[in-house]
């Protein structure tokens, strides 16, 4: 077994264990704690408290262990404290914790904004700008649209998400609840349907709706995330991209969540060929730290000092840990998440053929989506969550998204065994609704 796979070849293959029907006491008191004090617009779907993870593989302060197929939403890219990860951390922080990149220079910052532009399929000379998350990447992409194209008018796509900060929230599109209440959001800003055909785009919105020379960017998840894990057709965004060069729009790839290895290559762009303006990025970036980056054309990035900055974006410690996670990801984590994820696809679709409940298995790499059904074969979301609460109760941590879809966005670190293991437990989820 390749070293980058795991904490150690012990603990590659480690399977769910249920000791106590979870959430335990001990949970239950951490649970308890959290409803007295944190925030109501936290998202729940059931109450895993965790203590330690490695790998794929996660432990509840009860001593239940559970297989994370969430991945801290598509965060923790090379799996829970990886231990090259954990050096990298270790050895920048005991030089220096923090140097804000705005007003000086170190070079672990400058080492990976190198392999970010080399990675990137922007074509040419290529600039970075470090965040914080993937929303401040998203911000950070208007600003920069703006500033070159002297436009502010944007297009975007109904099931899009690109966060929940202003700026970010006028694009977003994926559920109501989101933008409820926290309106006006940024003028200009326009919504299709996610594949609409781009001649219908460009003469219902780009001649009708859009100021003329007042356009300034398209925003589009190569492959749409919250949305319902929904991959396009090569050819639709190639003719998006084709419009935009045409009429002077900066496209925009929102790759937080799709980038980063998970669907096999640095970024989702490249299997689609899409060559996109500017690259937003963060998530998996760095293995668990707060950390993204806007990758753009340096003609695009060209505006002054003083004109965007970040205190904290690209923290030394938070790219320490992007490099590392960069190198597992060259090395060998790619490539495990088009074998192992090929491999869940075909497993998924087996099992849509076996039992009622699940269908329409999709996906790249290890960005996988399926959809919950009803006893008639139609989408449901209440089926969707049933499943979602009893994979718990299994020892599997899964996430829904879209309507009615089920999301596997685990560590790339995941193992085969461990998707015979989910397969089986969600054969007798399926059995038991």
């Amino acid at each position: 077994m390749t070293k980058g796979l795991a904490s150690n070849s012990a603990q590659a293959a480690l399977l769910p264990e249920i000791k106590i029907t979870p959430p335990g006491p001990k949970a239950r008191s951490v649970i308890e704690r959290d409803h007295a004090i944190m925030s109501p617009s936290y998202t729940r779907d059931y109450g895993f408290v965790m203590e330690r993870g490695e790998g794929c593989v996660v432990w509840d302060v009860d001593g239940n262990r559970f297989l994370d197929l969430a991945a801290g939403i598509a965060v923790c890219s090379t799996g829970h404290s990886h231990p090259r990860v954990v050096e990298a951390i270790r050895s920048q922080a005991e030089q220096f914790l923090h140097m804000s990149g705005t007003d000086f220079y170190y070079e672990v910052q400058v080492k990976l904004a190198e392999r970010l532009a080399a990675h990137a399929p922007i074509p040419g000379p290529k600039r970075v700008f470090f965040t914080n998350s993937g929303a401040e990447s998203i911000e950070c992409a208007i600003k920069l649209a703006r500033h070159h194209t002297r436009g502010h008018q944007m297009l975007a796509f109904y099931g899009s998400f690109h966060g929940r900060t202003m700026g970010a929230l006028s694009l977003t599109a994926s559920k109501n609840i989101q933008r409820r209440n926290f309106g006006p959001f940024l003028s200009g800003v326009v919504h299709v349907n996610y594949q609409q055909p781009v001649e219908s785009i460009e003469r219902d919105v780009v001649k009708r709706v859009v100021d003329e020379g007042n356009f300034a960017a398209v925003f589009v998840e190569p492959i749409q995330g919250e949305g319902g894990y929904i991959v396009p057709d090569r050819q639709w965004l190639l003719d998006l991209q084709d419009m935009c060069r045409r009429y002077g729009i900066l496209l925009v790839a929102d790759e937080v969540q799709c980038g980063m290895g998970r669907t096999g290559k640095m970024f989702a762009s490249e299997h689609f060929g899409l060559e996109p303006d500017i690259i937003c990025t963060a998530k998996g970036i760095a293995s668990g730290l707060p950390l993204g980056a806007v990758i753009a054309r340096a003609d695009v990035m060209n505006w002054q000092p003083g004109q965007h900055a970040s205190t904290f974006g690209g923290n030394p410690v938070a790219c320490a840990a992007a490099l590392a996670t960069v190198d597992l990801l060259e090395e060998s984590l790619m490539a495990n998440a088009t074998e192992v994820g090929s491999y869940l696809i075909e497993r998924l679709k087996q099992l849509a053929q076996e039992v009622g409940c699940l269908g329409n298995p999709r996906g790249l790499g290890l960005m996988i989506g399926i959809d919950a059904l009803d006893a008639t074969g139609r989408p449901s979301p209440e089926v969707r969550n049933e499943i979602v609460k009893r994979m718990f109760f299994e020892g599997v941590l899964i996430l829904g998204c879209g309507a009615h879809s089920i999301r596997f966005c685990p560590p790339l670190v995941l193992q085969r065994e461990q998707v015979d293991y989910t397969i089986e437990a969600l054969r007798r989820v399926c059995q038991s609704l």
